[in-house]
């Protein structure tokens, strides 16, 4: 899988990438609000990324997971994509997600990538809903949310412990139809 913006190439992660892979997923700044799927080992980064390179490869694959990088300097920016939740009969029910590194924050690398992966997912990938959310803190992630049209559905208070402390989570969605409309 590969799809292309103005300024970025958003691909199936290769074998090339198993470096790039770790130092991403094992960035302190990077995974500050994932922490749940941080790594602290090359070992569970080279297994998770088997799992990755594994699944690009089905029919029916679960996780469209992709490397996003500078079409110019072929930069890693960090990873998109979502994992498939389930299938039914009016489409798949997928959760998205995404992480850069600082660096690139700010400059609109992920909005740009997430409008890409939207428009994957609900025209040529079945994708009926798409499910993300983020802790309150974080504005940079619900503004991407919110500039992509994304809807907000809940603000669960004092929902998830993090970084020594409870914090409030937002969710939020986005159908196809709504989608199309965004696009008329």
């Amino acid at each position: 899988m590969r799809l292309e913006t103005e300024r970025l190439v958003i691909r199936d992660y290769e074998e090339r990438d198993r470096d790039d892979y770790f130092r991403l997923k094992t960035d302190e700044k990077t995974m500050y609000y994932l922490q749940d799927i941080r790594f602290s080992s090359r070992q569970e980064s080279d297994e998770e990324f088997e799992q990755v390179l594994e699944d690009a490869k089905k029919k029916d694959r679960t996780f469209y997971f992709l490397h996003i990088e500078l079409k110019d300097t072929r930069e890693q920016v960090g990873s998109i994509g979502y994992t498939v939740e389930a299938r039914t009969p009016v489409g798949k029910l997928v959760h998205a997600g995404y992480f850069t590194y600082p660096k690139f924050w700010g400059n609109g690398y992920v909005t740009e990538a997430f409008r890409k992966v939207l428009e994957y997912a609900f025209l040529e990938d079945d994708v009926y809903r798409v499910t993300t959310g983020c802790l309150a803190e974080n504005s940079g992630s619900e503004k991407v949310m919110q500039k992509c049209g994304l809807i907000k559905e809940a603000e669960h208070v004092d929902w998830e412990w993090h970084d020594g402390k409870m914090k409030t989570r937002l969710e939020y969605r986005l159908l196809r139809n709504e989608w199309n409309k965004t696009q008329a």
